[in-house]
């Protein structure tokens, strides 16, 4: 259930620009799921999932197997370690220059 649904063209751009500008599409290293990354600053790191790669997960798959299922707030390893690599590689910036 949706707790708020923005109704105005500001607040729809809003929306917009925190959960899509600047994200970079980043493969998994290891299942090649794809997902939406952004870093507004080295301790923060935005990831837009989506269904698709929420399917490719083989690390989300074997934590939903498991007694209990996957907490919300657990991520995956092997996409972290992926997302650290693209930034050392340059493919992803660092900062939230436009305040997003």
């Amino acid at each position: 259930m949706v707790s708020f649904a923005p109704t105005s063209e500001e607040t729809l751009e809003d929306q917009r620009l925190y959960t899509q500008a600047r994200l970079t599409n980043v493969a998994c290293l290891d299942c090649l799921a794809q997902v939406g990354v952004k870093k507004n600053s080295e301790h923060h790191t935005s990831i837009q999932w989506n269904a698709e790669a929420l399917e490719h997960c083989a690390e989300f798959r074997r934590m939903d197997s498991e007694p209990g299922g996957r907490h919300v707030y657990q991520g995956c390893s092997r996409l972290r370690s992926s997302i650290e690599r693209a930034v050392a590689d340059g493919q992803i910036e660092i900062g939230a220059l436009d305040g997003y």
